[in-house]
């Protein structure tokens, strides 16, 4: 029988005592890929408190599916509190899930790198986005962010300062295939991220 991804770092000496303290941590993938996608672009560049009263009068305001999106009058989407930057992200995603069908379905199967690439080349989405919905969204099992500022830090606690990103990625290989859940834990070393986490999944 193969370990469980818990099972697995729970042996390990840097994040095993992590484990046993926050429990078994879970990726809780999403129904909807394009709503948890907006939540990250309401994101970006602002505060938690502010994105998520942004996300609340968006998601009162305009049918959140891409169709919903794309018949609303950007000054809709304005008086929800995005920026015209924003608008205009939000409309690029809503008409890429338009054209192509992307779904939580339409990616099943889809390996990571074909799935960053199919999201990054969408105005708007970087690679942390990207990068957020394999994990929040396809609950993809072996995704390190090392772009996330709290990837880092977690990072520096557990195992210690010095390290190169590139470095980062090869020492986090320790953890393969099972990557996504020591960036949950490493969150965990790291104070109030676990509120930044819930944040980003819509919660």
């Amino acid at each position: 029988m193969t370990d469980s991804p818990h099972d697995c770092l729970r042996s390990d000496p840097d994040l095993g005592p992590l484990v046993a303290a926050h429990g078994e941590l879970a990726l809780d993938p999403a129904d909807d890929l394009f709503q948890r996608l907006v939540v990250s672009i309401c994101r970006q560049q602002v505060s938690m408190a502010s994105a998520a009263a942004t996300r609340d009068r968006l998601f009162a305001a305009v049918e959140m599916t891409p169709t919903g999106v794309l018949d609303a009058d950007d000054a809709v989407l304005k008086d929800a509190g995005l920026s015209r930057q924003k608008t205009r992200y939000l409309n690029e995603v809503a008409a890429a899930f338009d054209e192509h069908g992307y779904s939580v379905d339409y990616f099943e199967g889809v390996a990571d790198d074909a799935v960053r690439e199919a999201l990054i080349s969408i105005t708007g989405v970087g690679a942390w986005t990207a990068n957020m919905q394999l994990l929040f969204s396809l609950g993809r099992e072996d995704v390190f962010p090392v772009g996330d500022l709290g990837v880092r830090k977690g990072f520096s606690n557990v195992v210690g300062d010095g390290y190169s990103r590139a470095e980062m990625v090869e020492y986090a290989e320790r953890w393969a295939p099972y990557r996504s859940y020591a960036t949950l834990y490493l969150w965990r070393a790291e104070e109030d991220i676990a509120e930044s986490v819930a944040e980003v999944k819509g919660e």
